[in-house]
């Protein structure tokens, strides 16, 4: 059954649909802004020198800020989109800080742990799982898509962890921009299926960083940043999910050059933490 978000409709009837923002907050986390909609992603305050739990006993420590304190979010956030409930996308600040009351769209995994901490507006997606948020006129339709964090061996002990395709519609026929976030995963068969449900992706979001533990690869890396620029096709790429922990051992530099080689750097924009990417929406393409 597919969930449904309704939101308050805009005070004013005055929804820019032609260009969008994302403001870079660090880590996984950005602030989408886009239709009327204003989407927090992965939510993480932590700041240099803190530590975030990993699990089993594994800590890694944060090596930057981030671009704003969690008191300094926009008043007028819709909901969070929630990749999985890792310490670094959600964490104990954000816990203790983080309106309750905000609908969470995320993993039914996440949504469990949430609910212990008394998030309950919480939207569980299984993997192509579909849901409607409705603001005044706007739609927008969010599906979880595939992620692996890690080797199957490992990814067995790791929070579940899922993609988004957003597609917002704000006027009736084909959806007018689609906005991918890949969430932290590994590149693997299960992905290639995404293109061939959206070949006409305008923006995505890739989780990079070349996180790893005990050796083991958990997130993209340089070169699998440039295989997922590639395979997924979008008309723009944005690096995140980058230098800012321990465990994170490829840095944006390595994926810098990468692009670069492969002759994509038309793809790709870089954004600094706490600066902010400004798009143009044109019409629906066929």
């Amino acid at each position: 059954m597919n969930q449904t978000l309704d939101l308050p409709a805009p005070e004013t009837g005055d929804v820019d649909r032609e260009s969008g923002s994302i403001f870079f907050v660090g880590t996984a986390t950005v602030i989408i802004r886009y239709a009327g909609f204003t989407i927090l992603t992965d939510p993480n305050f932590l700041h240099s020198g803190d530590h975030v739990h990993l699990g089993y006993g594994i800590r890694s420590e944060r090596k930057t800020d981030p671009a704003i304190e969690i008191e300094e979010l926009p008043s007028d956030i819709d909901f969070v989109l929630l990749s999985h409930y890792h310490g670094d996308h959600f964490d104990h600040v954000v816990e203790e800080k983080l309106d309750q009351s905000l609908p969470i769209v995320t993993t039914q995994h996440a949504a469990d742990e949430l609910a212990e901490k008394g998030f309950r507006e919480t939207y569980p997606l299984d993997t192509w799982e579909e849901m409607t948020v409705r603001k005044g006129d706007v739609e927008l339709a969010i599906t979880s898509t595939p992620g692996r964090h890690g080797p199957p061996v490992v990814e067995k002990a790791l929070p579940p962890v899922m993609g988004s395709m957003l597609e917002f519609q704000p006027e009736e026929g084909q959806p007018r921009f689609q906005l991918f976030i890949t969430g932290d995963t590994v590149m693997h068969d299960a992905l290639k299926e995404i293109p061939e449900r959206y070949p006409h992706i305008d923006l995505a979001l890739l989780h990079l960083g070349g996180t790893r533990i005990l050796g083991v690869l958990l997130t993209m890396d340089a070169e699998q940043g440039v295989e997922a620029v590639e395979l997924f096709d979008a008309d723009t790429n944005i690096p995140i999910h980058y230098n800012d922990y321990e465990v994170f051992q490829s840095p944006l530099s390595d994926f810098k050059e990468a692009v670069r080689e492969a002759d994509l750097e038309d793809r790709v924009a870089y954004v600094e933490h706490g600066d902010t990417y400004r798009f143009e929406v044109h019409a629906a393409r066929q």
